[in-house]
């Protein structure tokens, strides 16, 4: 398709979370657990299951004379042998694609989308339908005013499988829409091992190339600054003070321009053009070993990792002023016009501990995951805001450093006693997201000094700077027991307690540059932005900080979410070829979003929110054995979707994926799904299956993103529409095909990989014009025709088509050597409903080929691997767009590139 490049384009600095890929670690295969079913792994050790249809069990009988042989056909399939729908990503699925981070390999999953390279769609509803766990236990995200956690911080290193459940069973949480997915990450292998491994790489668009960046400090490139972002003492203390900064009667304009001063200003506002964005890299270090203490099996694991990446992205962002006849036929125009160019640099750093104890058949496991995830980003943008200046150029640049962290530990204990099986896990996750000195800068052309000027005054020119802070805990608990018994059929019983607490805190601190004496001067208003706001300006022209926190929305809020629930559930033989898993929660949820009045001025748009529910939630899943390796599952169970804190919180904060601004709606309430699934499922040879799904919805209440303009900016924001259904099929085969059949030493231990998938999926989000919502700006109940149009359209982020092919050869030998192209692809979605009565946004992402060759090698008689990777070969662009007629706007166009990168690890 067409490139966009109105700029030059420069470097593309983008983490893919690394951690080492301990290729010898086992995966486990944790029995169900309550909120954490997790399945076992896919690709299981050979040692545990036999790899063959043939099973042959002897023995010597009574008096050791005879012998007793059972033979039987047996074709391991974890897939299969869950009671529920589910698909699951198996080490060596993550291995094969190469993906760095889960989100990365999840997009192969039958059914799943990424949207934004971070939050998976699953069946076309959006990242808040799906759930999140790692090791059955819920995580908190370290993404502002989110719930749901960004899967790109998780690099696939250290996730041992993933089980992406499709159908609701009454163990897991009953926020259960589109599917959850369960992160497993790796456990301790049999033998010790010690691996390290390191990457580089680079793509067309950023690498070698010209990009933007500013110095920070000299410790950037490790994600941690070295304290020069550290907010001076005594603006620290202003802070604490309760009281705005603004010179009047709290401080006077000594006190503020002295403020103003202490900032630390070049290091943090001055951008620098980049002819040369480095290359991309990342190191890993992982190993593992266990011993016997009396007759305890104890194993330990260790992971450490760094990944440094750059990603410049350069296009058109554009927003329409609405429908206007244009001779004659209605049409979109944009009165916000800006061509730019941005970098961004993600260093991501992990952490994995994890200590297991075998006691017997008791098993008891800690685990311990650090993440942090630091986004450098730089941007400068050119064009006309006919809001604010007419026909006049505007230069906007920004400079903006996120620091977003996860601590996560976990305990858990799985004891059997006989016929009792008693599974326990107690979790507490810590998310801290810290954004110090946000800055942007507004120059408008001056044709008197055919330069860009900036008075800190006049329309279209300015200095702004924000700090934020956010902090979230999450703690949760459960406990279930089953209990397995024969009543004329084989049944097990299962009961279950779950806790779930998330408290959140987020402030943001928002200031303008003001002088005291009016405009600057002319001569100083042309001057670069460290220049600008030199301390020798600040006191020659009583430059002072202006706080305008609180002026669009909260500066501070509380919020949480509290439920209690508990579940009676039975999985029952009714018949040789019939099995019946059925059940019901109770979940009492209360969830709040309190804004803060910071400096008790009293403000009446601080609307908090309340939710407090409960619900009775049932779920069945029936399976049918048509055939020998052949079954069809009949599923229907009620979920909800409560809204998350992002969307209920009325506070500004900036994506920078989409360049953005978001804001919350705190009179949205909890969705309700009804959900219906049926599945045939043919598993003819060992990891080899073909199955097909048809599936519906129904959503009362669904939440969708919103477009509005208020004064000079646009947002989105959330509301809900009455109802939706949505449905549709899948269809996934994977098979492979041995090639010694073609001869030669080549082919005769190599076999040939076929896997693909597709779903179809159709929604229809109904609003009549007796329906009515509440307005997301003042929560009166209006008709939902001023909100949203009439008639029936797409929920937000749901693609009619998703499709995957995997094509590849692999050796059957001891040696590793595998090769591997990928093919993905998703049709047009919608990002945004369009704002007053225009065309909704929506989102071009086109097919991705990629393409991976893995090799094992012998070094010293170590085991090694080599691994190239080269992404995006078509070079696929992404637009995002309104269309009306024959006009078209560009609401965000970029070019992304090809991707290439080459890995190698040696393991001791």
């Amino acid at each position: 398709m067409a490139k966009f490049t109105p700029l030059s384009f420069a470097a593309l600095l983008m983490v893919s979370s690394a951690l080492v890929s301990p290729a010898a670690f086992a995966q486990e295969a944790p029995a169900p657990q309550a909120d954490a079913p997790a399945a076992p792994a896919a690709d299981a050790p050979a040692e545990d299951v036999p790899a063959e249809d043939d099973i042959e069990i002897s023995g010597p009988g009574a008096g050791g004379n005879s012998e007793i042989v059972v033979r039987g056909v047996f074709i391991p399939n974890v897939i299969k042998s869950t009671p529920e729908v589910v698909s699951v990503l198996s080490e060596a699925d993550i291995a094969r694609t190469a993906d760095g981070d889960i989100a990365g390999s999840l997009q192969r999953v039958t059914g799943l989308s990424v949207v934004g390279g971070r939050f998976v769609f699953v069946r076309g509803l959006g990242e808040r339908y799906s759930l999140a766990l790692m090791n059955g236990s819920p995580l908190t995200s370290p993404d502002p005013l989110r719930r749901t956690v960004p899967l790109d911080i998780f690099p696939t290193s250290v996730i041992a499988s993933t089980t992406i459940q499709k159908s609701y069973s009454v163990d897991y949480p009953g926020e259960f829409g589109g599917g959850a997915i369960n992160l497993t990450t790796k456990s301790v292998p049999r033998d010790p091992f010690f691996k390290i491994e390191f990457s580089t790489g680079g793509d067309t668009i950023t690498t070698g190339e010209v990009g933007y960046t500013y110095f920070g400090s000299s410790t950037d490139f490790t994600g941690f600054d070295n304290g020069a972002r550290t907010l001076p003492r005594n603006l620290r203390d202003a802070f604490a003070s309760g009281n705005p900064i603004t010179a009047g009667a709290n401080f006077t304009a000594a006190q503020v321009r002295d403020l103003t001063a202490s900032l630390a200003n070049a290091n943090t506002s001055l951008i620098q053009r980049n002819n040369n964005i480095p290359v991309n890299f990342s190191g890993q270090l992982s190993g593992a070993t266990n011993f016997l203490v009396g007759d305890v099996n104890i194993g330990i694991v260790g992971a450490a990792g760094i990944n440094n990446t750059w990603r410049t992205r350069g296009g058109v962002q554009q927003i329409s002023q609405g429908i206007v006849p244009q001779n004659g036929v209605d049409a979109l125009l944009p009165d916000i016009n800006f061509n730019y160019l941005t970098t961004e640099n993600r260093i991501v750093v992990n952490g994995l501990f994890g200590v297991t104890a075998d006691v017997g058949e008791h098993k008891f496991k800690w685990t311990n995951v650090f993440i942090r995830d630091t986004v450098k980003d730089a941007s400068i943008r050119e064009g006309i805001d006919a809001r604010i200046t007419d026909t006049r150029l505007i230069n906007r640049s920004r400079t903006t450093w996120f620091e977003r962290q996860l601590i996560n530990t976990q305990f858990v204990g799985e004891m059997k006693f006989d016929d009792f099986r008693l599974n326990f896990r107690g979790s507490y996750a810590n998310s801290q997201r810290e954004a110090p000195y946000e800055r942007t800068f507004d120059y408008t052309f001056s044709a008197a000094a055919n330069d860009f000027v900036n008075d800190l005054q006049s329309a279209g020119e300015g200095a702004r700077i924000a700090f934020s802070d956010l902090d979230d805990n999450v703690y949760g608990a459960n406990v279930d027991l089953a209990y397995e018994t024969d009543i004329g059929v084989p049944i097990t019983f299962t009961a279950g307690y779950a806790y779930y607490k998330n408290d959140r805190t987020s402030i943001r601190r928002d200031f303008r540059f003001l002088s005291g004496q009016g405009p600057l001067p002319f001569a100083v208003s042309q001057q670069r932005p460290d220049f600008l706001l030199s301390d020798f300006n600040v006191y020659t022209f009583d430059v002072r900080l202006f706080e305008t926190s609180g002026s669009n929305g909260a500066a501070a809020y509380d919020a949480g979410l509290e439920v209690h629930a508990g579940y009676l559930q039975f999985e029952a033989e009714l018949a040789d070829s019939l099995r019946l898993q059925a059940g019901v929660r109770y979940e009492d949820g209360d969830q709040f979003v309190m804004p803060l009045d910071l400096f008790g001025l009293g403000s009446a748009n601080l609307v908090p929110t309340n939710i407090k529910k409960d619900d009775w939630l049932p779920a069945a899943t029936l399976t049918w054995n048509l055939a020998e390796n052949m079954q069809l599952r009949f599923a229907a169970s009620k979920t909800i979707a409560r809204p998350q804190f992002r969307e209920l919180a009325p506070q500004q904060y900036l994506d920078l994926e989409f360049d953005r601004t978001f804001f919350g709606n705190p009179f949205l309430k909890n969705s309700r799904l009804i959900n219906l699934e049926s599945r045939f499922e043919w598993y003819f040879e060992r990891d080899q299956r073909l199955t097909a799904a048809i599936f519906y919805k129904d959503i009362k209440d669904p939440i969708e993103n919103l477009g509005f303009r208020q004064g000079d900016n646009f947002f989105t924001t959330f509301a809900n529409a009455p109802k939706a259904t949505l449905y549709g099929a899948e269809i996934e085969l994977v098979k492979f095909f041995d090639l010694i059949d073609l001869g030669g030493t080549f082919f005769e231990e190599r076999r040939m990989l076929i896997a693909a998938n597709y779903t179809y999926t159709n929604s229809d989000v109904k609003v009549t014009a007796q329906d009515m919502i509440a307005d997301p700006l003042s929560g009166a109940m209006v008709a939902a025709s001023t909100i949203f149009r009439t008639g029936g359209f797409a929920l937000t982020g749901q693609s009619d088509h998703i499709a995957n092919i995997q094509f590849g050869m692999e050796s059957t030998g001891e040696r590793l050597s595998q090769q591997t192209i990928l093919l993905s692809w998703n049709s047009n979605r919608v990002t945004n409903r369009g704002p007053a009565g225009q065309p909704d946004f929506v989102e071009y992402t086109g097919p991705r080929l990629d393409f991976v060759w893995r090799e094992g090698f012998k070094l010293f008689n170590r085991t090694g691997e080599l691994k190239f990777e080269a992404r995006n070969l078509l070079s696929t662009d992404y637009v995002e767009f309104q269309q009306l007629n024959r006009s078209l706007i560009l609401n965000n166009a970029y070019e992304i590139g090809r991707g290439f990168q080459i890995s190698a690890s040696l393991q001791f």
